[in-house]
């Protein structure tokens, strides 16, 4: 793949030129979403992202939708609301929705054991002998582990005592999900969500599922800083498994589409939304920092819900929710300038530079 690299000072100056207007009109004054705006694309340009979209959904209505710099940088494509990304592991509330609809249809339990579902035992002695961080402190014996487990982070250790983010375990419970169902993963999320939304401009992708031909005609190319501070183009993120953590191309405002359908009870009964929205707890009380497929945590009186996405040198993203406020906000940007290194065993969205922004403009 061809590489191009650009200096500071001309990112700066492309940069500053490809805006698009707002979507829809907002109750907040013109004024001050133009601030907002300003602000926005002044914390893209320091993190040196090429390009990033993003959306500010009110009691289910997007209030302010704008893109800023491009998607891609050689040919001078803007990037817009409409602009798809890979949406890494924001992909986790989507795979949450599918479960809970599995568990309304009563398909699928997830406090049963995942040995009752799939070949758990083997796999888990397999992966707790590899050496990477998100295998240290898993047991196999005995096979206690369940589906909700995974999906809330909880499979380290003693199962359900404590928060460990674990994108590996997590996506592994696709498996006894397609197992229980017939179904391949990509297939459920595609009934149960994308179309039960109106998310048409939104798709899976993994090894042996290509990604839908429009929206690789135009999604955003990743890029990455250089050693010498150049941005330059990444290699298309490499093909995963039909998994439960990732494996979504889609846009900000088919996010938003989401967000709406979830608020308003097209995608989940609101027994099953509080269920997944409660954070674990530990067998002492302790409430946890995940619930199933969301970040748990307060910020300054406010219970708020969120996900992160990253992929190395490539994508990153930004969901977070404010349900006392009936407020969303949705970044997704084609660098991985929107991480900010969450801890593992903890929910700290405050330290994201892009919700601050959001929250002093819209809290």
């Amino acid at each position: 793949m061809r590489s191009s690299t650009i200096t500071g000072i001309a990112f700066l100056l492309l940069a500053s030129c490809t805006q698009a207007p707002d979507r829809q009109p907002s109750t907040k004054p013109a004024l001050e979403l133009s601030e907002f705006a300003q602000t926005i694309d002044s914390l893209r340009i320091a993190a040196q992202i090429p390009g990033l979209s993003v959306a500010v959904v009110r009691d289910g209505e997007v209030i302010f939708a704008r893109g800023f710099g491009y998607a891609d940088l050689e040919r001078r494509i803007p990037a817009t609301p409409e602009t798809p990304y890979d949406i890494a592991s924001v992909t986790k509330p989507i795979s949450a929705v599918v479960a809970f609809r599995l568990v309304e249809e009563g398909r699928l339990d997830l406090d049963r054991p995942i040995a009752d579902y799939s070949e758990w035992a083997a796999f888990c002695s397999e992966f707790r002998e590899q050496p990477t961080l998100f295998a240290k402190g898993l047991t196999c014996d005995p096979p206690v582990h369940t589906i909700r487990h995974l999906l809330t982070h909880t499979a380290t250790g003693q199962p359900g005592a404590r928060f460990t983010y674990n994108p590996v375990l997590f996506s592994w419970a696709s498996r006894p999900i397609m197992q229980a169902t017939g179904s391949s993963f990509s297939d459920l999320v595609a009934h149960y969500v994308f179309r039960a939304a109106g998310m048409t401009h939104s798709a899976r992708r993994h090894r042996d599922l290509p990604l839908r031909t429009d929206l690789a005609e135009t999604i955003a190319l990743p890029y990455h800083v250089d050693s010498t501070g150049a941005v330059v183009r990444s290699p298309r993120p490499s093909p995963q498994g039909d998994g439960a953590a990732g494996g979504i191309v889609s846009t900000v405002l088919d996010l938003a589409r989401f967000d709406a359908a979830l608020e308003r009870g097209t995608l989940l009964s609101p027994p099953s939304y509080d269920a997944m929205m409660r954070p674990m707890r530990s067998p002492a009380g302790e409430s946890l920092a995940y619930s199933v497929g969301w970040f748990a945590q307060q910020y300054e009186g406010h219970e708020i819900r969120w996900h992160s996405g990253w992929w190395d040198d490539a994508y990153s993203a930004l969901y977070l929710k404010v349900p006392d406020e009936d407020l969303t906000f949705i970044v997704l940007a084609n660098s991985e300038g929107i991480w900010w290194d969450n801890p593992l065993d903890s929910a700290q969205v405050q330290q994201s530079a892009f919700a601050q922004a959001f929250f002093r403009a819209f809290l």
